[in-house]
């Protein structure tokens, strides 16, 4: 059931409405947010969240609908509008300028001058005090935005925001950049406003964020607000339900009796920073490997599929001993491989192209050609059945990848491998930036995968994800591989310890 406040709120819509020619991409629409409070928004990619968001931050303007601010009429033209009546947003795309220095980026709009000259002596004291009030104290005011980390920069525009009176501070995916150590000073800080008075709208597709720090949430579906409730009485899977509109599947994890059958074998593979690497994967079995960032994990699978030439080692396939050591992905392909990259957009998809030449473009010349001619309707055929079995969101099979959702986009990534078919599927961070409703298709879809009799390796940062999908999990540090578990013994601690066992060695020396 939905929650009713009888506190008067600081923000308010009341049937906000928003389309864009003959689509609706927002209906209807009416929430509130209180001081004091962090409301989380819930729903899948284009469920009318950012939408929302930007239309509060004067970015947008509405179709139908009004907003009030503290019981008074709220129409904001432009975002400076928004920023006067104390309504900051920071987006996932940064709005910062890369090359002015940290300190010109906080005070952009209201630079400190005399008879038209910058007081630089004010720019970087207000600076140090933005910095200062955030726990920055590590960041020169001076130093080039080009030069710090994207989590760093993610941080930067924050702080820039609370600088400028925030009373409502919009976040937008705050800690898809973040590192775990800037993830927890972001939290700390969001506490701090809080009991400061200051309203926090907080957009994430991690639910344990959400259930950590939010008081509320509001779930958006289709553009429609499903409804508003009380964090502590909507657990993760009902969160998942509400934004999917589906019950979660029952998660049974002794359901997949995995083969004892060797669909590939690694042996001292060396390339790049992995360092004699070798594990096997089985037939109906997922294999999670795990690390901290710069351990080797995706390299580890570049030099597999051939992306990477590696050094020294091998792979073999099945119950055949002939030693592979691919020098171009188009080998391992036609040896029954098949790797969905970190990067979708540089190196798995062409944005420009219709999903229907995305997903066959694999299969092309060994499916859907025939004596040089295209076959059109079975590529058609083929590409539609793999995107519908996804659940792939689209207007039309012609649809340019470019204009999808980031979770659609990443289904049709998938969907090329599908409809090129293989034995051995490596994915590498399948889910990071997609919502919890395609993530939840995605492994339904891995035991699809096992269930044929294929194997499935994934790198992920996620400790909790690799619990939840793997049957073993193995640690890279250093780029070394330095244990590997079995689902019933691994543990988020265990998988950390080993993560920095290269760390502990290097402390010792």
């Amino acid at each position: 059931m939905s929650v009713v406040s009888s506190a008067q709120p600081f923000f308010s819509t009341c049937g906000l409405t928003k389309r864009y020619g003959k689509a609706t991409v927002l209906n209807d629409v009416s929430v509130e947010f209180h001081s004091g409070e962090v409301h989380a928004l819930l729903g899948a990619n284009g469920a009318g969240k950012s939408t929302l968001v930007r239309m509060i931050a004067g970015l947008v303007a509405p179709s139908d609908g009004t907003m009030m601010r503290c019981g008074q009429p709220y129409q904001p033209s432009f975002k400076r509008d928004a920023e006067t009546a104390g309504v900051e947003i920071v987006q996932q795309e940064l709005n910062l300028i890369p090359t002015l220095s940290v300190a010109e980026n906080i005070s952009l709009s209201r630079m400190p001058s005399f008879a038209g000259f910058v007081n630089h002596s004010r720019l970087h004291r207000r600076a140090e005090s933005a910095l200062e009030r955030f726990g920055l104290t590590d960041i020169d005011p001076s130093t080039p935005v080009s030069e710090l980390g994207v989590g760093r920069q993610q941080m930067v525009e924050i702080a820039a925001a609370l600088d400028r009176d925030c009373k409502l501070l919009i976040l937008d995916e705050p800690t898809a950049a973040l590192s775990a150590s800037e993830s927890e000073m972001l939290f700390t800080q969001m506490k701090s406003m809080r009991d400061r008075g200051i309203s926090i709208i907080y957009i994430s597709h991690r639910l344990d964020e959400v259930r950590r720090l939010s008081q509320r949430v509001s779930v958006l579906r289709d553009g429609c607000h499903v409804g508003t409730y009380r964090t502590e009485e909507c657990s993760t899977d009902r969160m998942v339900e509400l934004m999917s509109g589906e019950e979660p599947p029952s998660k049974d994890t002794n359901a997949r009796a995995n083969s004892t059958t060797v669909a590939m074998k690694v042996v001292g593979i060396t390339g790049g920073p992995v360092r004699d690497v070798s594990f096997q994967v089985h037939r109906e079995e997922v294999l999670g490997i795990g690390g901290l960032v710069g351990s080797g994990r995706t390299e580890l699978l570049r030099l597999v599929f051939g992306a990477d030439v590696a050094d020294s080692g091998y792979l073999t396939l099945g119950d055949s001993s002939v030693q592979h050591r691919f020098e171009h992905p188009a080998a391992a392909v036609n040896s029954g491989i098949a790797m969905l990259t970190e990067d979708r957009k540089q190196n798995g998809l062409m944005l420009s192209q219709s999903i229907v030449f995305n997903t066959t473009i694999a299969a092309m010349w060994t499916k859907f050609s025939l004596l040089g001619f295209r076959r059109g309707a079975n590529e058609h055929q083929h590409s539609n059945q793999r995107c519908e079995s996804l659940d792939v969101r689209c207007e039309s099979m012609r649809q340019s990848v470019g204009t999808l959702s980031g979770g659609n986009q990443q289904k049709v990534a998938i969907a090329k491998w599908l409809v090129r078919d293989a034995e051995v599927f490596l994915f590498d961070e399948p889910t990071r930036g997609i919502d919890v409703a395609a993530r939840r298709r995605i492994y339904r879809l891995m035991d699809e995968l096992t269930a044929q009799g294929k194997a499935v390796v994934v790198v992920s940062s996620d400790s909790e994800e690799l619990l939840e999908i793997s049957d073993r999990i193995a640690v890279m540090s250093g780029g070394r591989l330095v244990e590997t578990f079995a689902r019933e013994d691994a543990t988020g601690e265990r998988i950390t310890q080993a993560s920095f066992a290269s760390h502990c060695e290097d402390n010792t020396l």
